[in-house]
């Protein structure tokens, strides 16, 4: 009981305004002004696409944001985030170890550590809340970017699991990985918000509450992303649909995009960028879009060249929405498509492995629906491809049909900021075939071809240790390096 009557400096949770109340913005007003009403054709485009988070009243009541410190919220649960050996110093550790007392640094000792992405219990003492789970967020470094985005969900789904074993009724989340481990905070607020819809959705029943604490500097991020994950009409749930990013996870919200699975270098200063100008670049590509179009209808007087800039823009976002609608697993299980690391001028290399398209099998529509999906993120910025010939039979190779609808389908920046593309191992057949098709059939992409014919010419742009080749390639260019010297070397003797 508080001394003298004063009081008390905890949060009863049951008093903040859920997300299904109104949160005092103008978000869904600016968007359906935004939406273009008067364009009934992409209006009508949008409402046909299903999106992975639809409009959900009964998740929305349980979901709360707020702006505080998580250790004097009144949970069943709250969860502090630390490190390995659970003796981080960092501002949530700190407060929640000030407002428990002592008896939780014992405590913690008997747990002897806690893995990375893995999450331990003990009890609340002196807090409002019963319980504290404990997680371990982890060290963000570009070039292992998919272990961490792996090992950030499981932090979260531990954590909600552990709050459905032991029946809790709320569980307040503090913002997981501290600054220190230098995770981008938009990419962990997307990995943290689809964790916990996806649990509530399959598993969360029983549990009553989720809160998100966050700091000053947190919520804006919190409140511009909210709106994806959990929409608060179907209005905003289709304004939402083209702004989701490229990899939403699975059912259960968990990474599964093999094209990641790759290094990618590390870059001091560009971590926390990339996601933000990705996000940005979404938005103002939609904005443009919806701002010509309206323009169309109220002047009446566009012609020619923005006519036809317009008709491309509609085109391009309504197969971009349906990418990003469609279940693409079965593609992306081919592997033939991932994204590396960086060239000698720090570009994205995006790496496309020819024996890994089997044409004849799969649907090429949805072929082309995932190279989008995954592309569109990356071509914000200059970026190369390399493309392994390497052991190709004739189920694998693209028509030029294929390829020209694909070149004339994508957006402006597909094609601005491809500096080149490294085509390794050709054969002769190819190198016919890619000129005629880089001279007859499209403009400005001759130059940008350089064929390649083994590793080592590659390296000189790629340095090894950036770019995973599939083992097949290694061995390949290996026997043709072996055969090529004991040629030279029978020649010489």
């Amino acid at each position: 009981m508080d001394p003298l009557g004063a009081r008390s400096q905890f949060v009863e949770v049951q008093n903040l305004p859920t997300w299904d109340q109104p949160q005092g913005v103008q978000d869904e007003v600016d968007g359906e002004n935004l939406l273009m009403e008067e364009d009934d054709q992409l209006t009508n485009q949008l409402n046909s696409l299903e999106s992975p988070f639809p409009f959900r009243q009964d998740i929305n009541s349980k979901i709360v944001l707020f702006n505080g410190d998580v250790a004097l919220l009144n949970c069943t649960a709250i969860v502090n985030t630390s490190n390995e050996t659970l003796t981080d110093k960092n501002p949530v550790s700190d407060s929640i170890h000030r407002y428990s007392g002592p008896e939780l640094r014992d405590e913690l000792l008997k747990l002897k550590g806690c893995r990375t992405g893995e999450a331990k219990m003990t009890e609340g003492f002196n807090l409002a809340a019963r319980f504290i789970i404990h997680t371990v967020g982890p060290k963000y470094k570009a070039k292992y970017r998919t272990a961490a985005e792996s090992s950030l969900y499981s932090c979260y789904r531990n954590v909600m699991q552990l709050a459905k074993e032991h029946a809790m009724a709320s569980v307040g989340f503090c913002v997981v990985s501290t600054v220190k481990r230098a995770y981008p905070l938009e990419d962990a607020t997307h990995i943290a918000l689809r964790t916990v819809r996806r649990f509530l959705e399959n598993h969360g029943e029983n549990i009553e509450m989720v809160v998100f604490a966050v700091s000053d500097v947190e919520e804006p991020v919190y409140r511009k992303l909210m709106p994806l994950y959990y929409p608060c009409s179907k209005k905003e749930e289709r304004i939402g649909l083209p702004l989701l990013p490229a990899d939403i996870g699975n059912a259960e919200g968990e990474p599964v995009v093999p094209e990641r699975q790759i290094r990618i270098a590390e870059k001091p200063g560009n971590l926390e960028d990339d996601s933000g100008d990705d996000s940005l670049e979404s938005d103002l590509g939609l904005f443009a879009c919806m701002y010509v179009s309206n323009s169309l209808h109220h002047c009446k007087l566009l012609r020619g060249e923005v006519l036809v800039l317009v008709v491309f823009l509609h085109s391009y976002n309504r197969w971009l929405c349906r990418a990003r609608a469609e279940d693409l697993s079965d593609i992306a299980a081919l592997k033939a498509l991932y994204q590396t690391g960086v060239d000698l001028c720090g570009r994205t290399v995006m790496v496309v492995v020819g024996r890994n398209i089997p044409v004849t099998l799969i649907d090429m529509e949805k072929a082309l629906l995932y190279f989008i999906h995954v592309m569109d993120h990356i071509t914000v910025k200059e970026y190369v491809m390399v493309y392994f010939h390497t052991l190709t039979g004739e189920h694998n190779h693209l028509d030029t049909d294929f390829l020209k609808k694909l070149y004339d389908i994508v957006d402006a920046k597909f094609k601005k900021n491809l500096r080149a593309i490294y085509f390794v191992h050709p054969t002769f057949r190819s190198k016919v075939s890619t000129w005629f098709f880089t001279t007859f059939s499209v403009s400005g992409l001759k130059e940008k071809v350089h064929h390649i014919e083994n590793l080592q010419q590659l390296f000189t742009c790629i340095l090894p240790e950036q770019i995973d080749i599939p083992p097949f390639v290694l061995e390949y260019d290996t026997r043709s390096a072996f055969n090529y010297y004991y040629l030279q070397l029978q020649l010489n003797s």
